[in-house]
């Protein structure tokens, strides 16, 4: 990955004010609109004496890379192939896949800030508890990150024009975030249906991040289940993606 081509990316990111609330800011706010509803700050029996607050801290933590990772890098991507930037870069000594790169990276990285700044503002606002199983953790969100992208570039990959990409984005953005837990936590939902969950890329993320929070290694069955749909999405991705 050329460093030229990442400093450029980067500052483009900064310089396009959506993006950067939609994915950094966003899920924090979200959090804290929820965490300024009393009734979301009472201990509830059905939550395990967790608070409601409690549940939607990784809920927030895995907003911000579905946003960057399904709706905002599927575009940038597609938007660069739709101007023929990545059939003039073929011709120069910069490699497309260093431009695929460094937006994985960028996205990537703001992905994790959000999530950064969800669990800070957790923390002091509200006094959510951190991670208490912290490599688990970090281990889940990591792959968590990484199946975001690899969707995303499979939405790329299939993905003409914008406005295809964000048809395609908006129709997997929903689902992606009911299996997150924003409307009905994970927690919450009847058995059967959390099983179903649990084998879908961010139910699984879920599981594991509200494992590593109360202490127990994430599980070897969410994890592996984030590992097969990065492994999978990432060959679907490489076989369907399209330089023009």
């Amino acid at each position: 990955m050329s460093t030229a081509v990442l400093k450029t990316e980067v500052r483009l990111f900064r310089r396009e004010p959506g993006a950067l609330f939609w994915v950094l800011l966003f899920p924090t706010l979200l959090l804290v609109i929820l965490g300024s509803i009393p009734s979301f700050r009472h201990h509830e029996a059905d939550l395990g004496g967790l608070r409601t607050i409690d549940v939607y801290v990784p809920v927030a933590v895995l907003l911000g890379l579905i946003v960057g990772g399904i709706q905002a890098m599927p575009q940038t991507l597609t938007g660069y192939r739709e101007r023929g930037i990545l059939r003039r870069m073929a011709t120069t000594p910069v490699r497309p896949s260093a431009l695929l790169s460094a937006q994985m990276v960028v996205y990537g990285g703001a992905a994790l800030a959000s999530a950064l700044l969800a669990l800070v503002v957790g923390r002091l606002a509200f006094d959510v508890r951190l991670p208490e199983q912290l490599f688990g953790y970090l281990l889940a969100l990591v792959l968590a990150v990484l199946v975001a992208l690899a969707l995303g570039a499979v939405i790329s990959a299939l993905s003409r024009t914008t406005k295809i990409a964000g048809a395609i984005g908006s129709a997997v953005f929903f689902p992606s975030m009911f299996c997150a837990g924003v409307w009905a936590p994970v927690q919450t939902m009847p058995d059967v249906l959390a099983r179903i969950v649990g084998y879908t890329p961010f139910g699984a993320a879920a599981e594991a991040l509200n494992r590593a929070v109360a202490g127990d290694w994430p599980g070897w069955t969410h994890l592996g289940v984030l590992v097969a749909w990065t492994i999978l999405l990432t060959a679907a991705a490489a076989r369907w993606f399209r330089w023009e």
